[in-house]
C-alpha cells in the first residue's frame, strides 16, 4: 500500500530494515574500549532513530557482550578485526570477524579457573550464539534480547 504524505510518497506495510553499522581495529591498545564506545553510540543511535527503550541493565550486558567478544578477537587473531552490530527494536546482534581460524572453546563451568571465561560470559547473555569459520578466519555472532 501506498500513502502520499504532503505530496511525498511513502510506502506502508514495509518492515524497516535494521539499523547496522561495522568498524575495524587493528589491535592497538584502546581498541577494546573503543569497541564500548562505539556500541555505545550504536545504543544512543537505535535510542534516537528506533524509539527503543533500553535499560541500564540491557546496556551494561550488551557492552560486556561487545567487550568479551572484541577481546578474544584481540587475544587470539594475528590481524585487524571486525566489530558489526544490527539493532532493532527487540534485539542487538553483535558479529566480530576476526583473522584466526580457531573456533573458541566453551569450558565447563568452574568458579576457581582463572580465565578462560569470556564464551561462557557471552552465551550467559546472548540467546544465540553462532561461529562459522570464512576463507580469511571465522566470525562469532551473538544475539542480545534487548528487555523491554
Amino acid at each position: 500500500m501506498t500513502e502520499y504524505l504532503d505530496g511525498a510518497l511513502m510506502p506502508t506495510g514495509a518492515a524497516a530494515e535494521p539499523l547496522r553499522r561495522a568498524t575495524q581495529y587493528t589491535g592497538e591498545p584502546g581498541c577494546i574500549a573503543d569497541a564500548r564506545a562505539f556500541a555505545e553510540v550504536f545504543l544512543e543511535q537505535l535510542r534516537s532513530e528506533w524509539c527503543v527503550l533500553i535499560d541500564a541493565r540491557s546496556r551494561g550486558d550488551l557492552l560486556l557482550l561487545v567487550s568479551e567478544l572484541v577481546t578474544n578477537a584481540d587475544r587470539h587473531s594475528h590481524g585487524p578485526y571486525v566489530l558489526d552490530l544490527e539493532g532493532s527494536k527487540d534485539e542487538v546482534a553483535v558479529t566480530v570477524y576476526d583473522s584466526s581460524a580457531a573456533v573458541p572453546r566453551l569450558f565447563v563451568k568452574d568458579p576457581a579457573r582463572i580465565g578462560g571465561h569470556g564464551l561462557e560470559i557471552v552465551h550467559a547473555l546472548a540467546t544465540e550464539v553462532i561461529v562459522e569459520r570464512v576463507p580469511v578466519g571465522k566470525w562469532i555472532k551473538a544475539v542480545f534480547r534487548l528487555r523491554p
